[in-house]
């Protein structure tokens, strides 16, 4: 089983650096070769989202969808039932091994990457992808507080200053722009893509789980889509170590919790009237497909 509580002296937080123009970190780079060449199976399913717009709420359902409350679900991580295709944390090894070492069928697969950093063979062997957005100003309070207490990140620095660096794009995985807007368009042309709204879930679970079986082709009776639907939801998932990532000694769980609020608004409790005025002129100027809307209040 993959624990990184196993480090017995954490490292220090990673320098972001500039990576054929995306903000990365060597965490996600250090497997480069392995990553662009993993092979992809026509059954896999990639989940793919910007950092902290619900990955592992998505996973987590899918992979109740698929595999059912078993031992497995009440032993192992959702970390290694859904390996994170671009991490690597040496000596416990790289997620493209997890992946390619997986039991179960189909591979659930999870990715930060821009659209443009995807493995192609994914694209070659048509896999389905589901993609999960969340509203900009929410996103980036989550992402604030998960850097804060993640050391396997850079240093977040504080919030007056993480406003300016989300909106310039210099945090690990990009712009939040580039990713939402490129993988909108790759969804134009890609029809076996299922992009996917926070605010959505967060509004009517069950209504995007009977979306998604649809997308997935699965019959699952309404019993069975209400067990998904209540054991998927943010308080019981906090509370299960083999969801919340509490194994991970890298994060702090003092200064924040991995899942934190799950709610849509918060950032609400974190804008000045003058913070919000600036950030929405920016958005307006790199949000500018009218086709992709975003709700920050539900």
């Amino acid at each position: 089983m993959l624990c990184m509580c196993l480090f017995l002296e954490l490292p220090p937080r990673p320098e972001l650096f500039d990576f054929h123009g995306v903000s990365m970190t060597h965490y996600f780079t250090d497997n480069w070769e392995n990553i662009q060449n993993f092979q992809a199976r026509p059954d896999d399913i990639l989940i793919a989202t910007y950092p902290k717009a619900g990955t592992t709420w998505v996973s987590y359902i899918l992979d109740l969808l698929y595999f059912g409350q078993t031992e497995r679900q009440r032993t192992v991580p959702i970390f290694e039932r859904v390996p994170f295709l671009e991490v690597i944390f040496p000596p416990l090894g790289a997620g493209t091994d997890l992946a390619d070492n997986l039991p179960t069928s189909p591979r659930l697969i999870k990715t930060h990457l821009p659209v443009q950093f995807v493995p192609r063979s994914f694209w070659q062997q048509n896999c389905r992808v589901v993609y999960v957005a969340r509203n900009a100003k929410d996103n980036m309070v989550s992402y604030f507080h998960f850097d804060r207490m993640n050391r396997g990140q850079p240093e977040p620095g504080d919030w007056s200053n993480y406003i300016h660096r989300f909106m310039e794009g210099k945090l690990a995985w990009g712009s939040w722009y580039d990713h939402v807007n490129n993988w909108w368009k790759k969804k134009q042309s890609y029809p076996k893509m299922h992009f996917m709204f926070y605010e959505d879930l967060i509004e009517d679970t069950g209504r995007e789980v009977d979306k998604l079986c649809s997308f997935l082709g699965l019959s699952r009776s309404d019993e069975e889509k209400k067990r998904v639907t209540g054991g998927s939801q943010f308080d019981n998932m906090k509370k299960d170590d083999m969801a919340n990532y509490s194994t991970i000694a890298l994060m702090d769980f003092k200064i924040s919790h991995f899942m934190r609020k799950g709610k849509v608004g918060d950032w609400k409790n974190h804008f000045t009237v003058s913070q919000n005025e600036e950030f929405d002129e920016d958005y307006k100027k790199k949000m500018t497909d009218p086709t992709l809307r975003f709700r920050t209040e539900i």
